[in-house]
Order: structure tokens, then C-alpha cells, then sequence
């Protein structure tokens, strides 16, 4: 998957008007692809969080658990050459479990988008972070 602005943003509605797993993956994916180095290693740290290291081995070939050892377990910063090499299809398959395990984690990249000007342009990253809020707030209203 080779995704960009100049593209058309995928349509993210569900029936019920909200968006699925999927397509939150896909639309993290897309952001993922356009930020600048720094930020992508950023998503990868919030995302990579909540998983355990038999969940890193099996997603995307294990590529997020080799990163994981490399930069130094459990805290120590990703590096700039590892974010390098993950690909579109490894976050959204990262994407998929964490939503699985910690909802939480992926809402809060709400806050890592928001904070960063140069992400203010991209029209995936406007947009998932409405989808993100829209998710939110659906939840906290369900649980009222």
C-alpha cells in the first residue's frame, strides 16, 4: 500500500455512523506513511504500549518486536532506522491488534496529531483524528 494526500481519503462511516476497526487501521496506516520521522516513531511508541511481547512477535512477521529489542525493552526511545523500515501494512496490522487489546491506546493518538503543525495539513490526519473524537464520545455516551 502506497498511500498520500493527493489520494482519496477512504471513506471511514460504518452503518451506524461509526467507523470500523479496519478503516481506523487503514486511515493510521496513511497517516503514518505521510508523517516526518520524528512523529513516526511517536505513533509507534503510543502504539506499541499496550502489547506484550508474544502479541509484538505476532503481528507483521514480528518486525515490531525485533524494533522492540533493538531499541532496548521495554522503555527506551524506537530508533530512527527501525521506524524506517516498517511499512503502511505492518501499522495497520499493528493497528488491528492494539485496538483489540487497548481502544484507549489508539484514541490517544487524538493528542499526538493534534499537537503536531505539520500533520494540520494532511487531510488523513484531520480526519482520523474526527474519527478517533467521534469514537470517543460515542463511547462515553454508551456508558452513561
Amino acid at each position: 500500500m502506497n498511500l498520500n494526500d493527493t489520494q482519496k481519503v477512504p471513506a471511514v462511516e460504518a452503518p451506524g455512523g461509526q467507523a470500523s476497526e479496519s478503516q481506523i487501521a487503514q486511515l493510521v496506516a496513511q497517516v503514518y506513511e505521510t508523517a516526518p520521522p520524528e512523529l513516526r516513531i511517536s505513533l509507534l511508541e503510543q502504539l506499541l504500549k499496550p502489547l506484550g511481547i508474544l502479541s509484538l512477535i505476532a503481528v507483521a512477521d514480528g518486525i515490531f518486536a525485533k524494533i522492540r529489542f533493538s531499541s532496548g525493552w521495554p522503555n527506551m526511545p524506537i530508533r530512527f532506522e527501525d521506524a524506517q523500515k516498517v511499512q503502511a501494512k505492518d501499522v495497520m496490522a499493528l493497528v488491528e491488534r492494539v485496538q483489540q487489546v487497548s481502544v484507549n491506546s489508539v484514541d490517544g493518538l487524538t493528542k499526538l496529531l493534534s499537537a503536531s503543525p505539520v500533520m494540520a495539513g494532511s487531510a488523513a490526519a484531520v480526519l482520523l483524528v474526527a474519527v478517533l473524537v467521534q469514537r470517543a464520545r460515542t463511547r462515553r455516551a454508551d456508558d452513561d
